[in-house]
């Protein structure tokens, strides 16, 4: 299994990185792709992918704090031999209002623009605005694309997939009808195992934890009727493929 996004530079995990990533080894998992949000905790990031073989980093900027992205964008130039993915990046309309949404839709804008001329793929964050950001995606014609925990509609995701946009999907699909409903919808091509730690746990209020992503694999097979070997397979391969991962142990 591959856990394709979280935050191993989150608060939570201060002083357990360590067990925390021998925990997701033992439980299956042979890769963890986290994500750093804004300049210093994209310094984190890169320092604790220098430490472990199985975590490699991404950089970008939550898009509900803009401040410094500039500096994330120049911090991506210099290390973009060292880093897999340009993200999370993108719209969330969750929160803030009209003049703040415009520069959020410019900010992207200037990260796909990067990420096309890295040739780097995007992990994006869409809360409440992923018809938005897939317009946006589509309009630019993005094509290494990982929406991450998409709270959209089934119907728009499925557009997205056949333009081959991989869709990863967190533990809390263990309380998520919306979650449950866009596995449904989308092929198993499409998809990809993430945690979101320590956020998104199957249990409400609970800590999660990369080693989570076997929920996510354990529903998708339940939902897609597939055997859970093959799902375990099949979104590995789809992560090593849009990531360019080459695993090192």
């Amino acid at each position: 299994m591959i856990d394709v996004h979280c935050h191993l530079t989150a608060r939570e995990f201060a002083g357990r990185v360590d067990s925390v990533v021998r925990e997701a080894s033992e439980a299956g998992v042979k890769a963890i792709i986290t994500s750093g949000l804004g300049y210093s905790d994209c310094l984190k990031a890169l320092e604790i992918s220098s430490r472990y073989e199985v975590v490699y980093p991404a950089l970008g900027v939550p898009p509900y704090d803009l401040s410094g992205y500039e500096r994330v964008m120049e911090l991506i130039e210099k290390e973009r031999g060292r880093i897999v993915a340009i993200g999370e990046v993108g719209l969330d309309f969750w929160r803030g209002g009209r003049e703040d949404r415009d520069l959020q839709r410019k900010v992207f804008e200037g990260f796909i623009d990067l990420a096309k001329s890295l040739d780097l793929p995007m992990v994006v964050h869409s809360r409440s605005a992923g018809k938005y950001a897939l317009e946006i995606l589509f309009s630019k014609r993005v094509e290494r694309v990982v929406m991450h925990a998409f709270d959209g509609k089934a119907a728009y995701a499925a557009k997205a997939a056949e333009r081959g946009f991989m869709f990863s999907i967190p533990p809390s699909i263990a309380r998520s009808p919306q979650k449950r409903k866009l596995v449904r919808r989308l092929p198993v091509d499409s998809l990809l195992l993430e945690s979101d730690a320590p956020v998104l746990s199957p249990t409400p209020g609970e800590l999660n934890h990369p080693k989570n992503v076997r929920v996510s694999a354990e529903w998708i097979s339940r939902l897609k009727h597939i055997p859970l070997e093959k799902v375990i397979g099949r979104t590995t391969e789809n992560a090593l493929r849009i990531f360019n991962l080459r695993l090192k142990v």
